[in-house]
Parts: C-alpha cells; sequence; structure tokens
C-alpha cells in the first residue's frame, strides 16, 4: 500500500541575496544566489543543493543496494556536475547531471568479474530507487570507475 512522508524546510531572508534555511532534520545554513547571480561566494546556492541533493540520494541507495547484494564495500567517491542553461529570457533549467562515481569493491575470493557485475546491478538498483533522481526533470548520466581488489 502506497503512503506519504512530509518534509518540512523554514527558510528566512536575511537581506540582498541571502538566507538562511533550516532543515526538518536538524541542520541549519547560510545560502546565496551564485556570485553570477548578485548573490555570495561561499555559502550554500540552490544550484549547489540541487547538484548535492542528486549525488547524496544515489550515494545513499548505492549503500543500500550493495548492501542487498552483499557486496564488500570499500570506498565511493562521487564528483557531480550540474549542467544549468539560461535562455534567452533569463529562464533556467538543469538539463543534465553528472556523477563521475569511483567504487572499490573488496572481492575476497569470489571471481572479480562477477563482483563487478553484482556492482553495476547494485548501481542500477541505486538510480532506480533513488528518491531524488525519480523527482528531477534532467538527464541523469552515472559515469563510474569500478575498482574490485
Amino acid at each position: 500500500m502506497s503512503r506519504t512522508e512530509i518534509y518540512q524546510t523554514e527558510v528566512i531572508w536575511t537581506g540582498g541575496h541571502d538566507g538562511h534555511v533550516r532543515m526538518g532534520n536538524g541542520p541549519e545554513s547560510d545560502f546565496s544566489a551564485p556570485p553570477q547571480s548578485h548573490g555570495r561566494a561561499g555559502v550554500l546556492t540552490p544550484e549547489d543543493a540541487f547538484v548535492a541533493a542528486v549525488n547524496t540520494c544515489v550515494m545513499l541507495m548505492f549503500v543500500w543496494a550493495a548492501e542487498r547484494f552483499r557486496l564488500d564495500l570499500v570506498s565511493y567517491e562521487c564528483r557531480a556536475e550540474g549542467t544549468k542553461l539560461i535562455e534567452l529570457d533569463r529562464t533556467e533549467i538543469f538539463t543534465r547531471v553528472v556523477l563521475k562515481l569511483r567504487i572499490t569493491i573488496r572481492a575476497g575470493r569470489e571471481a572479480p568479474a562477477a563482483v563487478e557485475q553484482r556492482t553495476r546491478r547494485a548501481l542500477d538498483s541505486a538510480r532506480k530507487y533513488s528518491l531524488v533522481a525519480n523527482s528531477i526533470k534532467s538527464e541523469l548520466v552515472i559515469e563510474p570507475e569500478i575498482i574490485v581488489r
């Protein structure tokens, strides 16, 4: 049976193009528009938060899938890059998010090719079950480098 969950944030304008966000799970952060949009450098931007949401959600779902696929995860690193299109009328949209992953798995006594295949299946599951990946319009490209030791 389907169910719903509610997630909340509270945003307070602090002047200019700046604000402060309180997230329902506890963290708080100052944020701003990007410097090229009259914001401040060195603080969270909505663009950073969007790309980070995709990156973190896929990582968490990979960890979940790796457990289910009985993978011995040694390390997971991912550099994410979001491409934002700015139209002539100044409307903006993220058209693409690329996740460049480096995953290291310990093979133990198992054949490395079999471990790599299970790792790729776990990555497919991570994408399939990622709430954020399922909620965006952007093309999501996952470019994994899988190292089996």
